[in-house]
């Protein structure tokens, strides 16, 4: 009728016939083929970094509850059962780790690294806290290594293995921190050491706080060696390491010219004040 339109020929047939005709006309091709073979590949690889992503995070949080933990060896009354629970707390992250260190089986381990840097970084500051604690030295790169080599549970062996002799041997892997996590790592590990510096001095321990200018001093001659030769990121955490060493030497500073005119009872509260005026500096609650 007037106003109206013509209807097309090809519009009797139904859409899904047309498809299934031109599918048929025009075969999936072997380039096809190869590009969604390339399809399932990058989206097996995209979700592996997305579950790295979210390991590294789970390692991130309970590296800081043991950071946060260890912070009390100076108060508690038995420092050995702070020790102990951090400990513990530790293993649990060694066991998220060794997750990682599943998914990456048969993986170039550098393809990854971006997602699973930031928790092994808090890691390494985790494991160095502790061993600084116990030791007042650093720990290495090849000792935190050591802690990172798994074996396969008895349960895993018995589902996954036959009963041939030569198949139950125990199956270990292991994942490497890399020299730039450590370094990373060991960097924040002086901002720790800096806050533990002024709470011992508000505990009333004068010698820590000496001893760690000393422990500082060192580390921060080491990373003046690296200097700009180094990745980018180790040389701009060293202008924070030179502020934490900064307060700590003023710290030393205070109790070696006025530690004498201020009573031992009032170290306390005026050190206590000095850390909440460094905790709010910091953004810490």
């Amino acid at each position: 009728g007037s106003g109206g339109f013509r209807k097309r020929k090809h519009d009797n047939f139904p859409h899904g016939q047309r498809r299934e005709e031109k599918e048929n006309v025009n075969p999936p091709s072997a380039l096809m083929t190869s590009f969604k073979s390339f399809q399932l590949e990058l989206d097996t690889r995209h979700d592996k970094y997305e579950r790295l992503v979210k390991l590294s995070r789970d390692i991130t949080i309970e590296s800081k509850r043991t950071i946060f933990l260890l912070h009390r060896f100076t108060s508690a009354p038995n420092g050995e059962e702070i020790l102990s629970e951090s400990e513990v707390k530790l293993d649990a992250v060694r066991r998220k780790i060794k997750q990682v260190a599943q998914e990456l089986i048969g993986e170039d381990m550098y393809q990854f690294h971006r997602a699973i840097s930031p928790g092994l970084q808090e890691y390494v500051e985790a494991v160095s806290f502790q061993y600084f604690i116990k030791t007042r030295s650093l720990i290495s790169v090849e000792e935190i290594n050591k802690q990172l080599i798994f074996t396969a549970e008895d349960r895993e062996e018995t589902t996954n293995m036959t009963s041939n002799s030569h198949d139950k041997q125990p199956h270990t892997w292991s994942l490497k921190v890399t020299p730039v996590d450590y370094l990373l790592g060991v960097a924040d590990l002086t901002g720790e050491l800096m806050r533990l510096c002024i709470s011992s001095v508000g505990n009333g321990d004068i010698d820590t706080p000496f001893e760690l200018s000393q422990f500082l001093r060192q580390i921060y001659d080491g990373f003046t060696f690296i200097g700009n030769t180094g990745p980018y990121e180790v040389s701009k955490k060293l202008y924070t390491l030179k502020q934490s060493l900064a307060k700590v030497e003023n710290a030393c500073y205070t109790l070696k010219v006025r530690g004498s005119e201020i009573p031992k009872h009032m170290l306390a509260d005026v050190f206590s004040t000095k850390t909440e005026m460094i905790d709010q500096e910091e953004g810490l609650p």
